[in-house]
């Protein structure tokens, strides 16, 4: 199912102070071309030299070896983190990972703030992503600790929204290309990539075809909103596939062929799926010799590694931007815990939390929290789960003060692992 149900996405990730290198080199390229045109025979000789270089080319070849050196890019990370939070202490996680804590004042009230930043170029060794309670299936829930210590984390943050009941993520969760569960009201979400981030809020384009016909898929691996919806659920959801709504049914498709239909919850395959939803709208595809099933999102994010959703918005493109009402999260709003990611200009991955519903910290309404992501320098940031789930973790320790002690159970967290499980 890791294939199946993999997203197609479109992502470009542009890197300012290589593509100034590469101007240099091609206009120091434009002026060999020149002179090769104007005497072949020259140009022949040129060619044969393995010693021949310009001003421009040995500049552009110096800068971008500067530009790429770990060294120099720890340097720079350093120097920015540095200055960022002059005056207070800035502890080194690891090499590229630096944590800080501070109180600032919010209407003459203080409030307890945790900051990771991460640069992932220089946290080689390290990657960030979302992790599951459990890795046996969404129905579970575990304390940030448990999640850190199975995932070999150094650091680690509660994640996104989810049903209390049961530890089902609401919302686009996707680990290392696979989706576990699709978006609920297009919220927003957070891409990582390779070498950077994105943010947008997720549609879920998915279509099931059999019979000449196609039929969209509403959602994955999520509880039913509307009786009209068709959802489909992967064995993450658990071994059987939740009760079909009034007048429905459910086809259990293996090996891409329907081997059974059923008004009642069926076993989820190993290697399939379960499509459960109106009768009326389903029947389409009784009979059919075999189906397939195609799945894409908007905005296209092409070789998204991993998504982890919130909501809502709290900068976009450098501005504060709270669509409160949009992402249909009014319940959410006033003086909270807090927890919130973005990142900035320099591909600086900036994780925070805010203590909350005390007198030693009030905690921070959303527009609050939307303005200090922004004044940390986040072009584009989002809201997490908080309140209760805000916690966050430091090399073994809870670094912040949740209501309870160690922090509640959660369904998924935002880690920061060591890379092939070293």
């Amino acid at each position: 199912m890791d294939t199946l149900f993999s997203w197609k996405t479109e992502y470009l990730d542009k890197q300012r102070t290589i593509e100034h290198a590469l101007a240099l080199m091609i206009f120091a390229s434009l002026v060999l071309i020149q002179s090769f045109s104007q005497n072949p025979i020259l140009a022949n000789d040129i060619i044969a030299s393995s010693s021949v270089t310009t001003p421009a080319l040995i500049q552009s070849a110096q800068y971008l070896k500067e530009e790429l050196s770990p060294q120099i890019q720890k340097e720079k990370f350093d120097s920015r983190i540095a200055n960022k939070y002059s005056g207070l202490a800035v502890n080194n996680v690891a090499d590229g990972i630096k944590f800080i804590k501070m109180t600032k004042y919010f209407a003459g009230k203080p409030v307890r703030i945790n900051v990771i930043e991460v640069n992932q170029k220089v946290a080689k060794d390290y990657e960030v992503i979302p992790a599951t309670a459990s890795s046996l299936g969404l129905n579970s829930k575990n304390t940030i600790r448990t999640i850190a210590s199975r995932t070999n984390s150094i650091a680690a943050i509660n994640g996104g929204f989810f049903k209390p009941q049961t530890g089902v993520p609401l919302g686009t969760l996707m680990i290392n290309k696979k989706i576990y569960t699709g978006p609920i009201y297009d919220r927003v979400a957070f891409g990582i990539f390779e070498n950077g981030y994105d943010v947008g809020r997720i549609q879920l384009n998915a279509k099931i075809f059999g019979n000449g016909k196609s039929i969209k898929i509403d959602n994955i691996n999520q509880p039913r909103m509307l009786s009209s919806y068709v959802l489909a659920y992967t064995r993450d959801w658990g071994s059987y596939s939740p009760p079909s709504p009034r007048y429905g049914v459910q086809l259990q498709i293996e090996g891409n062929k329907i081997v059974k239909a059923s008004a009642n919850p069926l076993p989820i395959p190993q290697n399939g799926y379960v499509i459960v939803g109106p009768k009326s709208i389903l029947s389409g595809l009784f009979g059919a010799k075999t189906v397939s099933i195609d799945i894409s999102t908007n905005p296209q994010w092409q070789n998204v590694k991993h998504i982890i959703s919130g909501g809502p918005y709290l900068v976009k493109n450098s501005q504060v931007y709270v669509d409160l009402t949009e992402e249909k999260l009014q319940s959410i709003g006033g003086r909270n815990p807090r927890t919130a990611i973005g990142y900035t200009k320099d591909n600086d991955l900036v994780i925070l939390t805010a203590d909350g519903r005390e007198g030693s910290s009030i905690g921070l309404t959303l527009w609050e929290l939307a303005g200090l992501m922004r004044d940390l320098g986040c072009i584009n940031a989002i809201n997490l789960d908080g309140g209760g789930s805000t916690v966050m973790y430091v090399k073994g320790q809870i670094v912040n003060r949740p209501a309870q002690i160690g922090g509640i159970a959660l369904s998924n967290a935002l880690v920061i692992s060591k890379k092939n499980g070293g």
